[in-house]
């Protein structure tokens, strides 16, 4: 990684000196304290110090806790899990609810069916008692409004069925993104497989700080060079 790049990823932060990252890459391996020099970067990251755009297509985010790209699809696979199944029981206990409604509603259906069997026959034979006609019709009027309320708990419970079935497509999107998972890990290995090395890295040499072409950028800072012209022309002075 270049200091441009540190820059820019680590933006209105203090500026980092790429010898100071390489010099801690060759920390052995074997301390305890160890932490490879771009790990101390990242970690250091917090989400809104990086700054996203369409225009720029480096650096991408970085690779901590939130932008982890499996971590992320594993965060999403458990949760849609758990809201489904908190979902399903309580499209279930709602089913319940219609069950139990319609089977009080049907009882009470009953005895406004046997009340009207008697208040027709006792307007039958006492045609000039008003009381009974109008118990009669009542009862009617009620078993009309039960009958519509049992068909809206079925029509209910229909809707709850559709939606336990619809919901169970959410097995199915967890079942690809895990497959996607397995995919992305596989790749994983073969990648980590393709560029092992057979030296360590901890023993292998430093790279070169300054390759002849570079910018100076890489190397020392604009302060740094003000600060060298400055001591060079104190000492012209005193000569």
């Amino acid at each position: 990684m270049t200091q441009e790049e540190l820059d820019v990823l680590m933006g209105d932060k203090e500026k980092v000196n790429i010898d100071e990252l390489n010099s801690q890459n060759e920390q052995p391996k074997n301390d305890p304290n160890h932490k490879t020099a771009y790990g101390d970067i990242v970690d250091g990251i917090k989400s809104q110090d990086y700054k996203s755009s369409s225009h720029i297509a480096w650096p991408p985010p970085p690779p901590n806790q939130e932008h982890k790209v499996v971590h992320q699809l594993d965060d999403v696979t458990r949760d849609s899990e758990e809201k489904a199944i908190e979902q399903l029981d309580r499209l279930e206990i709602m089913s319940n609810h219609f069950s139990n409604s319609e089977t009080s509603l049907k009882q009470l259906d009953a005895i406004f069916k046997k009340n009207i069997e008697i208040f027709s026959i006792l307007s039958e034979k006492f045609p000039n008692v008003q009381t009974f006609r109008q118990a009669l019709q009542s009862n009617q009027s009620s078993q009309s409004i039960i009958s519509e309320i049992i068909e809206w708990l079925e029509a209910g419970q229909d809707e709850a069925m559709m939606a336990m079935d619809a919901m169970q497509y959410q097995d199915i999107h967890r079942q690809k993104i895990e497959r996607a998972i397995n995919v992305i890990r596989a790749l994983n290995r073969y990648m980590s497989s393709l560029f092992e090395g057979k030296i360590d890295d901890n023993k292998r040499v430093g790279s070169a700080v300054h390759i002849n072409g570079d910018s100076t950028e890489n190397v020392v800072s604009n302060d740094d060079i003000e600060a060298l012209i400055t001591s060079l022309g104190q000492k012209s002075d005193q000569a």
